[in-house]
């Protein structure tokens, strides 16, 4: 089982519009709801693919119990922990264009997807935790391990939760067996590499902010090795990712850029690293699959899912060197 950890789980709202005016009135064609937060988006791509998932996290007030009742409805095993406040709502407007088919004969031809126009996120800051709620959390949490096989700790904290606690996740994974990746950004990113997880899976702005001055990409990502953390993945967009890892130095290129929402592209990601991590499998073939999956989730209209037809079209032709 693949544990995921969302501590500022989110109702993801996504608003589709075409040509948008952003300075006037626009009709939305279709509007999307459901449960948000990167590691409940890891958890959706996750199962999608076939893995035994559970999702948990924190949740409260009446955004939390939506976010509850459409785990359920999607079929997400849940063990969320309750708060007092109300979690976040995000909002993603997505300008959309005409939707073209990738034609898996022709790599060199650059895919479009509705939603392949801007992207404009929302992200409420979360609600604030008190320390028993944090308490409660990771007693739970240490439950939860014991079933565990590969844990994903990612997201941004709410208010209260302190700035190393994913160091201590992390750790704490670490002490019963169980390799943990993450996927933060500001304090919880630079503190991480203390707990000694698997993975640290930053983009490329996230490792510039975690290691200032650091250098190059590679550069940064060796700063983060340095300071406890087993591998470093970094996500670059259209340019594919770079790891640093215990076996050497990877890349892995993209062959083309793939149009549309990039919301949810990195959770589709790490649920590649994750399956990689399950399956014992080597870096280059964890890196092609977990790059097909980013790109293929760009193609589709909310985080959490990816297009198949994408993901079979790019995963042939992703470059490792």
């Amino acid at each position: 089982m693949i544990l995921t950890v969302t501590l500022n789980a989110a109702l993801d709202v996504t608003y589709q519009a075409p040509g948008i005016d952003w300075n006037g009135v626009n009709r939305v064609s279709a509007v999307h709801r459901r449960a948000g937060g990167k590691g409940v988006n890891v958890a959706r791509v996750l199962a999608a693919l076939g893995q035994e998932v559970l999702v948990t996290g924190l949740a409260g007030g009446p955004t939390g119990r939506a976010i509850e009742a459409d785990l359920r409805a999607a079929g997400l095993p849940t063990a969320l922990c309750p708060i007092a406040a109300d979690s976040r709502t995000t909002l993603a407007i997505c300008e959309t264009t005409t939707p073209v088919t990738p034609d898996v004969a022709t790599p060199e031809a650059t895919p479009g997807v509705a939603g392949g126009g801007r992207t404009a996120l929302f992200n409420e800051p979360g609600p604030e935790v008190t320390p028993d709620e944090v308490q409660n959390f990771l007693t739970t949490y240490e439950t939860l391990l014991t079933s565990a096989h590969v844990v994903v700790i990612s997201g941004s904290h709410p208010r209260g939760i302190p700035a190393d606690f994913y160091a201590t996740l992390a750790a704490v994974a670490a002490g019963k067996g169980v390799p943990a990746i993450v996927d933060a950004d500001g304090d919880p990113l630079r503190h991480a590499p203390k707990g000694r997880p698997r993975v640290l899976k930053p983009n490329a702005d996230e490792l510039a902010r975690a290691v200032p001055g650091g250098g190059t990409p590679a550069e940064g990502a060796r700063a983060l090795r340095g300071r406890g953390a087993q591998a470093v993945v970094v996500s670059m967009g259209a340019e594919g990712l770079l790891a640093v890892t215990e076996e050497g130095t990877f890349t892995a290129r993209m062959p083309y850029a793939v149009q549309g929402n990039p919301t949810g592209a990195g959770d589709a990601l790490v649920a590649g690293l994750a399956l990689g991590l399950l399956e014992s499998s080597p870096w280059p073939d964890t890196l092609r699959r977990a790059a097909a999956l980013g790109a293929a989730a760009v193609a589709a209209p909310v985080a959490g899912d990816f297009d198949r037809d994408v993901y079979a079209a790019i995963h042939p032709h992703i470059v490792i060197t």
